[in-house]
């Protein structure tokens, strides 16, 4: 009988992988991992244990990757998706009124009454 392997990877490596590759996760994707009851027992939870840390892992590191510009737009995405149109349209609209509100508040407290004047020729040279 042929011995079973995983990616290369025999069941003890494999544990082995796990176990030093888990280490790595932040503290954050080890909680998860901890809370999904995975276990490094058995063929199939072994390998379901290594997939899950791979993804865990390949996610903190595009996390890391992300401005946080980058991070609130995903978050936006990923939120969108449990909305309904009609939830998305009316909380653009409250949030433009908002907005709106607070660019008059802003321009009440200080009114631009001087125009700016910029000077962009070239200073002459002093003697």
């Amino acid at each position: 009988m042929a011995k079973r392997t995983f990616q290369g990877m025999n069941y003890r490596e494999l544990q082995k992988a796990n176990s030093q590759t888990r280490s790595q996760l932040s503290k954050e994707s080890q909680t998860l991992l901890k809370a999904s009851g995975l276990k490094n027992t058995g063929w199939d939870n072994v390998i379901a244990l290594y997939q899950r840390i791979q993804e865990l892992l390949d996610s903190d590191r595009a996390s890391e990757d992300l401005s946080l510009e980058e991070l609130f737009l995903e978050v936006d995405r990923i939120g969108k998706k449990y909305q309904t149109q009609e939830e998305i349209e009316e909380f653009n609209q409250t949030l433009a009124k908002e907005v709106a509100e607070i660019g008059e508040l802003v321009d009440r407290q200080f009114p631009d009454t001087e125009p700016e004047i910029i000077d962009f020729s070239k200073p002459k040279p002093r003697r």
